[in-house]
């Protein structure tokens, strides 16, 4: 099993910065990548960017430029610089973190995010 706790989100203004963390515990040695996904209302769970052990990473389009990924998924750390912030990234921000070998995914409870004037 792995636990997962994010910190960091909140209300900033458009076109402010954000840095979501994420802490993992537990079965550190299974974790093969770690992530962010983010969801509204109104759209399905999508994925932000993802990291895997081998620092491998990967960003949704509409992110690439703006956010940046970084962690150690031997020490269960992930992190999310988000910068030139809009009011369309307004969402709960979830970190993820993917067992290969059994197929499981692991969410934390999730962070909300809201780019206001």
């Amino acid at each position: 099993q792995v636990q997962l706790v994010e910190s960091g989100g909140g209300l900033v203004q458009p076109g402010g910065s954000l840095r979501l963390s994420c802490a993992a515990s537990g079965r550190l040695r299974s974790i093969n990548a770690m992530g962010w996904y983010r969801q509204t209302p109104w759209k399905q769970r999508e994925l932000v960017a993802t990291i895997t052990s081998g620092s491998f990473t990967n960003y949704a389009d509409s992110m690439k430029g703006r956010f940046t990924i970084s962690g150690d998924n031997a020490k269960g750390t992930v992190y999310l610089q988000m910068n030139s912030l809009k009011p369309e990234d307004t969402a709960v921000y979830y970190c993820n973190a993917a067992d290969y070998r059994s197929g499981y995914d692991y969410w934390g409870q999730g962070t909300q995010v809201t780019v206001s004037s």
